[in-house]
């Protein structure tokens, strides 16, 4: 009888070897991971879990140094990996309650968020927010390449409000093209990208989503934006979290996940939170937010230096936006 054939590796890796094997023998089929007993480990990396008041408390006081200054968080990411679930996670731990902003969708395999939108989060008293906003896209689609061209235009700012995506057609930067904006201010561009991907699903990930968030990565970086990885879906790629989410960092299965996706496409593992969103819950627990808060309050500092570091170089202000046809020479 002929022995079983071990799991496929990623398609973007090289078979492993030696100590650098990876854990990937513990997936089954359809991505879900096989419940693997573990040894303890110590923990790779502290957090608080005891004290989210003073995080809280961090990102509630945050403010940009220049008056009216807003910082601009875009997330990106292959389709479901919980962007627009992670804006409502992060709203929820600042308000202290359930919200659904950002809509999310169980059923579709496409992509649910269509339209450009920002996302303010209210503080809690009358038309007062907070200083940050996010924007979300439409999931990465391994067929089309439009996307990441308009991920580069917003990136930049050039992209209105509740401009449809389309995988097809990118946007024009022509002058009568209503969702192009020509004369993007500095709240308009982006200070942070943010790559959200699911941690249960994060080695099944198509070779040609891999290379679009490598170009994205790219293309930030040109534009000295700093960029964040958010891995969802810990508690389904690692079942024993599910009951102890304080354990996340004596996970070695998920460390190495961390690792894989770090070694894809680039993105430094100190620059990487793993996260739980809020899903079927209904009330809030202090271990999801912990994690919740720590990514935030990360998030927000690399977006406060980006914004610090612009505003020193007065040269690059002045420098005119680059048009979509130098766009697309990049």
């Amino acid at each position: 009888m002929q022995p079983p054939k071990a799991p496929a590796q990623p398609s973007w890796q090289e078979p492993p070897t030696g100590r650098h094997r990876s854990n990937m023998s513990n997936s089954v089929m359809g991505g879900e991971p096989s419940k693997v007993e573990e040894p303890p480990m110590e923990p790779w990396r502290e957090i608080n879990w005891r004290d989210n008041q003073s995080t809280l408390q961090y990102v509630q006081n945050y403010k940009p140094q220049t008056v009216g200054q807003q910082l601009r968080i875009l997330l990106h990411g292959p389709v479901g990996a919980g962007k627009s679930s992670f804006i409502n996670s992060v709203h929820s731990v600042l308000n202290g309650r359930m919200y659904a902003q950002a809509l999310v969708d169980n059923v579709s395999h496409d992509s649910f968020t269509k339209q450009y939108t920002t996302y303010q989060i209210p503080k809690r008293g009358p038309e007062t927010f907070y200083p940050f906003v996010f924007n979300d896209v439409m999931g990465l689609d391994p067929r089309g390449v439009a996307l990441v061209e308009d991920i580069k235009l917003a990136m930049m700012g050039h992209v209105k409000e509740d401009y449809r995506f389309s995988p097809t057609s990118a946007l024009s930067d022509d002058n009568t093209h209503h969702f192009y904006n020509n004369n993007p201010t500095d709240n308009d561009k982006v200070h942070v990208l943010v790559c959200v991907v699911p941690a249960n699903t994060v080695s099944q990930m198509r070779a040609e989503t891999v290379q679009k968030i490598r170009k994205i990565r790219i293309e930030a970086s040109k534009l000295r934006i700093p960029q964040v990885a958010i891995l969802t879906k810990i508690d389904e790629a690692c079942p024993e979290l599910k009951n102890n989410l304080k354990k996340v960092y004596r996970t070695k299965y998920l460390k190495e996940k961390m690792e894989e996706f770090s070694a894809a496409v680039g993105i430094p593992m100190n620059c990487i939170f793993p996260v739980k969103n809020y899903h079927s819950e209904i009330d809030l627990n202090s271990d999801v937010d912990s994690l919740i808060l720590s990514a935030l309050n990360n998030i927000i500092n690399f977006g406060d230096d980006c914004i610090n570091f612009h505003k020193n170089r007065p040269e690059c202000s002045n420098t005119k936006s680059i048009s979509m046809s130098r766009l697309q020479d990049l």
